[in-house]
């Protein structure tokens, strides 16, 4: 008896059905369409334990996105440090000035967004190392939490443009959704695109006419601000145009990142949209067969024939499987290839 279940399978018994007579491929195939999805991010990181809960440092550790309302509130706090720590040192600021409050905003914002038009520049030791502290700052603010606001942003509007590149289609809101969370990406890139050409082309037409600068010189100027290039050349220098350039340099400097985030994004999914169609597609071999045959018995179950499909598409690696097979033979205390409520009692006792 020991043999025979030292012969078993370890990973067919997971998805199998078990062998009655009088069972067709039909009863199998609802098997699977039955089985349950993992619970939630949410729920996993509810109480873990009885009578415990997962410590906030480890929390945070693991899993942190600031919400929309943290990125705004750490964007007042820097800009409102900035302005008043410039404000209060603007005569060693040299170049051209408007108002001291707009100005000490408006050289945060350039600060922050690494543009450096240099029509405001520190002139001093205690400026200069001001702006030294607040360009790191302001960077990790840039990379780490307005992504967020413009990944809100973003989804906010995927709704919109699925309806307008899709007025013709029927469907409810119900295919709408799946629609648009099967092709998230391609959806966030081109909704991206689309506002970066409207504030490209608000951009444009506000220094063209409020700055007065030639029509070329406003797009190159542009440019230049949106990509963080700022050679100092064409800048805000009017106290309008520098209120103006307060909102719109955050928003399209942000905005041109997740532009190229999510063209890079899409470029992977569609590579590995090839490769896996690939992989399916392709005659499996008697090597294959062999490479797949976890548990050397000589068959291949549904478990082993999906795990070595997704090593192959690149969804999983060998370390992968390592670290998870670990965790379940820790959990099988019994040692007998599957789980029960009685091994997850006597693992967690044994913590």
């Amino acid at each position: 008896m020991a043999n025979e279940s030292a012969k078993r399978p370890l990973l067919s018994g997971l998805v199998d059905p078990p062998k009655y007579p009088q069972k067709n491929t039909t009863t199998k195939r609802k098997r699977f369409l039955r089985s349950k999805s993992a619970p939630s991010v949410d729920i996993l990181l509810g109480p873990t334990e009885v009578g415990g809960t997962l410590p906030d440092s480890k929390l945070n550790s693991i899993y942190f996105r600031p919400s929309l309302k943290q990125v705004v509130l750490y964007l007042v706090i820097y800009l409102g440090a900035g302005a008043a720590c410039f404000y209060l040192v603007k005569d060693q600021l040299a170049g051209k000035k408007t108002n001291g409050v707009l100005d000490a905003i408006y050289f945060s914002i350039v600060t922050m967004t690494t543009v450096g038009y240099g029509d405001l520049v520190p002139n001093s030791v205690t400026t200069k190392l001001l702006a030294s502290v607040f360009v790191f700052t302001g960077m990790a603010i840039v990379g780490m939490l307005l992504s967020r606001a413009a990944d809100y942003l973003v989804e906010k509007q995927e709704m919109l443009l699925y309806k307008a590149l899709h007025m013709r289609c029927k469907g409810g809101e119900a295919h709408m959704l799946k629609q648009i969370e099967t092709n998230k990406v391609k959806y966030k890139f081109y909704t991206t695109a689309v506002i970066l050409v409207l504030l490209i082309t608000i951009g444009t037409v506000f220094l063209w006419k409020v700055e007065k600068l030639e029509f070329v010189d406003a797009f190159y100027c542009v440019c230049s601000t949106i990509t963080t290039l700022g050679y100092g050349d064409k800048s805000f220098s009017t106290g309008g145009g520098r209120a103006f350039a307060i909102f719109w340099i955050v928003t399209s400097t942000v905005c041109v990142a997740q532009f190229f985030l999510y063209l890079a994004e899409l470029n992977a999914e569609h590579r590995q949209k090839l490769l896996a169609k690939w992989v399916l597609t392709r005659r499996m071999t008697f090597v294959d067969l062999e490479a797949a045959d976890l548990d050397d018995d000589g068959v291949v179950g549904a478990a082993e024939f999906i795990i070595y499909k997704l090593k192959e598409m690149g969804k999983i690696s060998e370390e992968d499987i390592a670290l998870v097979m670990e965790e379940f033979e820790d959990l099988d205390i019994d040692q007998s290839g599957t789980l029960s409520a009685a091994d997850l009692v006597l693992a967690q006792s044994n913590r």
